[in-house]
């Protein structure tokens, strides 16, 4: 597989859904408009909906009839990301190369932009995709979405991670953390495209261990690019972990031990792919691309 190409094309199929589905920037009240989409087209990876379609695709589904559904993972992603650059939270500047959307609105803005995206979101899962026979699937979906972000999936991962700010290492806790607060959305991803095809439990749930897994490895590359990226490579302050004490990789077990467990987990997933979706498939792929990603 190319790679490359095939991520390419993803992405400009997922961001013409995503044009299509938001709101048009001249629309009132513009300037929330305007917010959610500078945010949504900065220029993101898509990794969330990409997967998606891929776990779809892997259960035997149509990865085009999940196409609005993938999308409603991005918006709740760009949501996360406006909230957590937040001056009351990460108070970052820089994000995907560009002023975060509080510096380049307004904080109360930013806010809001986070909320209405968040809101969006849940609109899309519980209309895509059409028709009675999908009914039940909407629902679930929105339950296993709402389930993934919630106080005890993402938001929960972030409150801990504000919490642990500083604290002693213990690498228990940051499994915690890790787990919540990026794995659980990427393993409601990879569920999710298995829901969306009609899978069996026992193939959702493996899907779903392979998704949360591989967003622990997504977050263990992040914590390691913290330490190792510049600037211009990663599209955001690097170094801001360490100087705020959070509890990361590399400060618990030391960066090269970090990197062996990157390395650990990526051949484990790589693996495990195979048994999901064969030999030379786009899990399998997405596991390489995110290990070695440098920003």
């Amino acid at each position: 597989m190319d790679l490359h190409a095939f991520l390419a094309a993803e992405r400009e199929r997922i961001d013409g859904a995503l044009d299509r589905l938001l709101p048009a920037a001249d629309a009132w009240p513009t300037r929330l408009h305007e917010a959610m989409r500078y945010a949504v087209f900065g220029g993101g990876k898509r990794v969330r909906p990409v997967l998606v379609r891929a776990a779809c695709r892997a259960s035997g589904g149509d990865p085009e009839g999940v196409l609005e559904a993938a999308c409603a993972l991005e918006l709740v992603h760009t949501y996360s990301l406006i909230h957590d650059d937040l001056p009351a939270l990460d108070n970052d500047t820089l994000r995907r190369g560009r002023p975060t959307v509080h510096v380049a609105f307004d904080e109360p803005l930013a806010i809001l932009a986070g909320d209405a995206l968040l809101t969006e979101a849940f609109a899309v899962m519980a209309t895509f995709p059409e028709g009675e026979g999908f009914a039940a699937r909407r629902a679930e979906a929105c339950r296993l979405v709402a389930g993934a972000i919630g106080s005890r999936g993402m938001v929960g991962g972030q409150v801990e991670d504000l919490e642990a700010t500083g604290v002693p290492p213990d690498a228990g806790r940051l499994d915690r953390i890790h787990r919540a607060k990026t794995g659980a959305l990427i393993g409601a991803a990879v569920e999710l495209g298995a829901l969306l095809a009609a899978a069996d439990g026992a193939h959702r749930e493996a899907f779903a261990g392979f998704g949360q897994r591989l967003g622990l490895l997504f977050q263990i590359a992040d914590d390691i690019l913290d330490v190792t990226g510049s600037a211009a490579s990663l599209g955001k302050s690097p170094g801001k972990d360490a100087a705020a004490g959070k509890l990361t990789y590399p400060a618990v077990f030391g960066l090269d031990a970090a990197n062996r467990e990157l390395y650990a987990l990526a051949t484990s997933l790589a693996r495990e792919a195979q048994g999901l979706e064969g030999r030379g498939g786009t899990l399998g792929a997405m596991v390489g691309y995110v290990a070695r990603r440098d920003r």
